[in-house]
């Protein structure tokens, strides 16, 4: 499956599963884990550009530690008639971002017309906030301003990604037919 299917795929997934959470707002403290998590709400920029389904990756060991480099998933629908450019990504928490093209060269990031960019931490195109300021767990959050070119600019909470159940201690339920000798 392509990356970009994969990704639309796990987004929607994630989007999907949460509709049912609560609307508490992401913890503001350290802390442990907050099983679920949400990924942050959709946000126009304009009426033809919204970001969607923000979240920040999930730690390989359940923590991002202050000065840690945080890769960020997003969805970026472009319904216009005219391509949009993501140009900057900035927030109080972190010293800066990466944006990596498809070509996986730093710089902007076009969304083609009526066409979907979809940000993905395990390649390109990607977000990374670099050196961010405090550590995160899963459904901790960081607020976040995606900066367009022409179209302006949003602020997000983006939140840490609930661990995933595949990365859990979940058993294969066995097999309940009798094995035939």
């Amino acid at each position: 499956m392509p990356g970009h299917a994969r990704t639309s795929a796990a987004l929607l997934a994630v989007g999907l599963s949460l509709t049912a959470c609560g609307e508490d707002a992401p913890l503001d403290v350290p802390g442990g884990e907050v099983v679920g998590g949400a990924a942050a709400p959709d946000e126009r920029v304009t009426e033809d550009l919204s970001v969607k389904a923000v979240l920040l990756a999930f730690p390989d060991d359940g923590l991002w530690a202050e000065g840690d480099d945080v890769p960020l998933y997003a969805a970026i629908a472009n319904t216009g008639e005219e391509p949009a450019r993501l140009v900057d990504v900035r927030g109080e928490n972190f010293a800066d971002a990466r944006l990596i093209g498809e070509d996986g060269t730093d710089g902007p990031l076009e969304v083609a017309e009526d066409d979907n960019l979809y940000l993905e931490p395990d390649g390109p195109p990607s977000v990374v906030l670099v050196d961010v300021d405090r550590s995160l767990r899963s459904s901790q959050s960081i607020p976040v301003t995606f900066v367009f070119e022409d179209a302006g600019e949003v602020t997000i909470e983006a939140p840490v990604a609930p661990e995933s159940p595949a990365d859990g201690d979940f058993d294969t339920p066995q097999d309940p037919t009798p094995d035939d000798d």
